[in-house]
């Protein structure tokens, strides 16, 4: 077994923790923001209810900000108030609704678990953190947690972004942030400081901590309510008075409290990294980010004069897994590198007869110019091409699911930012 992480990484005094608590939770319940999942809540008495509704909020909020999911998750809870509504939803309306928000395959999965739960749970969310992640698609420990704290109040911790942050700068963790060891004496260390008698508000109060006063870049060290707590904030401090007892000229040696004093600590920054001028931002450490790969692709925007004269545009249908699965889209292909344009004006004219059956000629395409769209794992380039259409097109329905909008119809359906951008 690993030997146990050493004491200045631990919460190892009961009154300690105890204060901590309570200096927390008297700070969300004066300062908290006022959200819409919160409400519902805390004011939802049945638990299935609750639970859902804490649950859209979980997946919605998963790499996107709170002040983009307001509007999202109003407009979802309005048109899917319960588990039931969704299980009878189609994949296009989800898409529809979820179309701007981004990482598509959460709506995907969050419908197919609320299908499960209505056939196989009848109709009964799990209850508890273990069941939870057990038994829902799409569900992980973060979202179990939250669910379980929030919705039952099960004493159990929750592990974010914003919970890392916190955490790693109270007890000086600087080592990758992304590591299992590190991330398994996260949770370790969230289980045990989680408030048993407000565990929902306590995981809630953490999170909006990291999210609103001890941001990764510009932490808001004054305003913090558990700033006694902080050990980075000690290790500032003395930092600071070292610093300016050198000035004075009175090099007086300061006490080294906050380091871990063990060689090797899986849990301080390594050596070759030492402590910089960041101050407490020197906390959460993270690996170097993988770099997006660069992808280009042809699209075309074909457009005819439809039968009430207003313009419509041909949009068809990504498969149903993958990036943005079931989405709609201009029709288009990737394009190796270094393709000259004649090349990939020509390779998109063969796709449009292939994909639509349409007799589509090189030289008709016309070049718009490049859009640019970064997903997180990809750095996106559109090459944009017109073509439009003088006579009516039959499209052959034994090729890709496709069909033709209205400007309205195309920004009502299931289409991507980067869709919107091209």
């Amino acid at each position: 077994a690993p030997a146990p992480p050493p004491a200045p990484h631990l919460f190892s005094d009961p009154a300690e923790i105890d204060a901590l608590r309570r200096d927390l939770l008297a700070w969300y319940d004066k300062c908290k923001r006022d959200l819409p999942w919160r409400r519902l809540a805390a004011t939802e008495a049945d638990a299935d209810r609750r639970a859902y509704a804490v649950w859209v909020s979980e997946i919605m909020l998963q790499q996107t900000q709170v002040a983009t999911v307001i509007d999202y998750y109003n407009r979802w809870m309005q048109k899917w108030p319960t588990l039931q509504a969704l299980a009878q939803a189609s994949l296009e309306e989800v898409n529809q609704l979820w179309a701007g928000l981004g990482y598509y395959s959460r709506g995907k999965r969050l419908q197919e678990a609320a299908r499960k739960v209505v056939s196989e749970l009848a109709g009964q969310m799990p209850r508890t953190a273990e069941d939870l992640q057990k038994l829902l698609p799409g569900v992980g420990r973060y979202t179990a947690g939250a669910i379980a704290s929030i919705s039952y109040g099960q004493a159990t911790g929750v592990v974010d972004g914003n919970v890392i942050g916190v955490l790693c700068r109270l007890r000086c963790i600087g080592a990758d942030s992304s590591s299992p060891a590190v991330i398994d004496h996260l949770w370790a260390m969230a289980n045990a400081l989680v408030d048993r008698s407000r565990p929902g508000d306590f995981n809630q109060a953490l999170m909006e901590l990291g999210a609103t006063v001890c941001m990764p870049k510009a932490p808001l060290c004054g305003e913090c309510p558990v700033k006694q707590h902080c050990r980075a904030r000690r290790r500032v401090e003395k930092e600071l008075a070292f610093a300016s007892q050198k000035l004075l000229g009175k090099p007086t040696l300061v006490p080294d409290v906050e380091d871990c004093g063990v060689g090797g600590c899986p849990l301080c920054p390594p050596a070759t990294e030492p402590w910089g001028s960041l101050g407490v931002t020197n906390f959460p450490r993270k690996a170097a980010k993988k770099q997006p790969r660069v992808a280009r692709t042809a699209t075309c925007v074909l457009e005819r004069r439809g039968c009430r004269g207003a313009l419509e545009y041909l949009v068809v249908q990504r498969p149903s897994s993958g990036l943005l699965a079931g989405l709609w889209e201009f029709p288009g292909l990737p394009l190796a590198q270094g393709v000259q344009e004649e090349q990939q004006r020509q390779a998109l004219a063969d796709h449009l007869r292939a994909c639509a059956g349409l007799p589509v000629a090189a030289g008709g395409l016309q070049l718009i110019g490049e859009v640019v769209h970064v997903f997180s794992h990809i750095h996106q380039t559109y090459v944009v091409y017109s073509l439009p259409l003088d006579r009516d097109v039959t499209l052959d329905p034994a090729l890709s699911p496709s069909r033709w909008v209205t400007e309205e119809e195309f920004h009502a359906s299931a289409v991507s930012t980067a869709m919107k951008k091209v």
